[in-house]
């Protein structure tokens, strides 16, 4: 792979050193104002800087690439560029805000085999406290934990406000700005209500079916990874209303397709190829689709026993993967996913959609990366 290029179709014309360097200076805006308020205040922007840079970089990359391929058609020149540079920045600040509070919550010092910022944090306290805890068999100190834990809430409220100003502080007619900020905040509030509802369905207050758990799935997956980038690209290219609200529905189902498609990855995934642990849904008793699936065979007999376990051994969760094989519950979310790729496409192709062909050529790409599972 070239450097600073992102390998997929129309994707590759996004340069991942340019959103980097937007989000670097960003972070470090707010890391040297940071100084002020002490050593430790300082180490946390520091941590998170590092933890920011070197992920996929999804959310700016789908925003950058959807405006590149509108704006020929809606004559935007490199000064509306720019601006799509820094809100593509912005909306990769939310996307790490929601991930702290998000491990947070789950408990996790990892993500995708690397210390998270709570773990960065815990391990420079206690390097053998971090690796027993990270192996969940538990030596942290209570005051440990509870110190990096603080530190990454505190974090994803910092950066949830830098995403703000990201949007509110941009040069544009304020008809745009003014759009741009409404659209941020129904994507803040529907994430929001996407994870509380998948900790309702979790933690057993919520009842699990497959209607429910989708719905969950859009709200805390879809809105904010495809509906925002992609409606954001729209505004700021100068589309039409009916273009956008077409470019937000398309983007709905891509990105429900994407997150049935990561569960997909969470359970029968190759660890060493996608960085993602294949049973850690298992592990943890995420309430996905595919578990949801699972509920109304008679192979849930056999997994609800280990479903939730945290020391799930390799056997057992090879066990559990069999019988989700066997009982239709993975062959039923491929299904699910096909059906979303095809909605998308459907809508790409109606007259009325306004979608021109530049744009429609980056979503066949973006929906063949979630296929292929290169997303």
């Amino acid at each position: 792979m070239m450097s600073g290029i992102v390998t997929t179709g129309f994707l590759d014309t996004v340069r991942q050193d340019e959103i980097e360097r937007e989000i670097g200076g960003l972070l470090e805006a707010r890391a040297l104002r940071a100084a002020a308020y002490g050593d430790r205040f300082a180490e946390l922007w520091s941590i998170a800087l590092g933890c920011v840079l070197g992920g996929k970089l999804l959310r700016p990359r789908l925003l950058l690439g959807a405006f590149d391929a509108l704006a020929p058609t809606t004559g935007q020149d490199a000064v509306a560029r720019e601006a799509a540079l820094r809100i593509a920045a912005g909306v990769e600040l939310l996307h790490y805000s929601f991930l702290l509070h998000d491990d947070v919550i789950d408990g996790d010092l990892l993500r995708r085999g690397r210390p998270n910022l709570i773990g960065t944090v815990l391990r420079e306290r206690d390097p053998a406290a971090f690796e027993s805890q990270a192996r969940r068999d538990g030596d942290a100190s209570p005051a440990d934990l509870h110190w990096a834990s603080t530190s990454g809430i505190l974090m994803g409220d910092l950066l949830l406000s830098a995403a703000h100003q990201v949007f509110a502080r941009e040069a544009l007619p304020e008809p745009i700005r003014l759009r741009l900020l409404q659209l941020l905040d129904h994507t803040i509030t529907e994430s929001v209500a996407g994870e509380h509802l998948d900790v309702a369905l979790s933690d057993g207050v919520v009842s699990s079916d497959l209607d429910t758990v989708l719905r969950m799935s859009r709200f805390k997956t879809a809105t904010y990874t495809f509906e925002l980038p992609l409606q954001a690209a729209a505004i700021l290219a100068g589309a039409a209303p009916s273009t956008e609200d077409a470019i937000g529905a398309i983007g709905r189902h891509l990105g429900v397709a994407f997150q049935l498609q990561d569960d997909l990855l969470s359970t029968f995934g190759c660890a060493a190829e996608h960085g993602k642990d294949a049973f850690s849904d298992l592990r943890e008793g995420k309430e996905t689709a595919i578990i949801a699936y699972a509920r109304m065979t008679s192979a849930w007999a056999g997994i609800e026993p280990v479903f939730g376990d945290p020391r799930l051994s390799e056997e057992s969760g090879a066990s559990v993967r069999a019988l989700l094989v066997e009982c239709g519950a993975e062959g039923f979310i491929r299904s699910l996913i096909e059906e979303q790729l095809r909605a998308s496409s459907e809508l790409i192709s109606s007259p009325g959609s306004g979608v021109p062909g530049a744009l429609a050529g980056f979503f066949a790409d973006v929906a063949e990366a979630i296929e292929e599972r290169r997303l």
